[in-house]
């Protein structure tokens, strides 16, 4: 990436708190570096533009680290390019990742990436969401997703592979509060609630996100 969009990367993990070391944000932009010469052979992503990666992918993806934190296990659903569990992995080596996607070509550039940037304990899927609970039924400690439209069709297809003690987290942009409000019924049906919403300014680029976290119900 150009120097502004390294400078945009690293202000924008010290503005979630995050202390990146040199060697993360190489990884990252090297990650990054990547993407843009797969970009130009298949579709991974409409953001093409070294600012643009560095803020909407990269930091946007370093955001959820407001929420998971420590080791165990994620599952990131719909990961496309590898978002956001490429970079979670990059900044937080200890956390245990499987990426799953149903678009064979991205699933191809996450393991080339796995490879080139020699990450360890992490399992880009090319699978269906929907048939994980037959390998890992009950196995993540937090399941995540940036993909998804509406919360209760990701809630569902999390579920059967939460612990008990797991938390979903809905990645989401500025109309998160209604779309709360409006899968509250179906949350509950799921034996569900949601723990909190966390809102916030995209670092870097002033757009609203919001992280909702979702746990089972004791």
């Amino acid at each position: 990436m150009n120097l502004t969009a390294k400078e945009l990367l690293a202000a924008g993990a010290r503005e979630l708190g995050l202390q990146l070391s040199s060697a993360q944000l190489a990884s990252l932009d090297q990650f990054a570096e990547e993407l843009k010469k797969w970009n130009r052979k298949i579709n991974l992503t409409a953001i093409t533009d070294d600012a643009g990666i560095a803020v909407k992918h990269l930091v946007d993806s370093l955001s959820l680290l407001k929420v998971v934190q420590g080791g165990g296990r994620l599952l990131d659903i719909g990961s496309g390019g590898g978002f956001p569990g490429i970079p979670v992995k990059v900044a937080l080596p200890e956390l245990e990742i499987v990426s799953v996607d149903a678009v064979v070509k991205k699933i191809s550039f996450q393991k080339q990436a796995v490879r080139l940037l020699n990450l360890t304990n992490f399992t880009p899927l090319h699978v269906r969401a929907e048939t994980l609970a037959e390998d890992y039924a009950g196995s993540f400690d937090w399941v995540v997703s940036r993909a998804f439209s509406d919360i209760p069709s990701f809630v569902a297809m999390a579920l059967p592979v939460l612990k008990d003690s797991g938390r979903i987290v809905a990645m989401k942009g500025k109309n998160a509060a209604e779309e709360v409000a409006a899968a509250a019924g179906d949350l509950a049906r799921m034996g569900l609630k949601v723990e909190s919403v966390q809102e916030f300014t995209l670092p870097g680029s002033g757009d609203a996100r919001s992280l909702v976290v979702i746990a089972k119900e004791n």
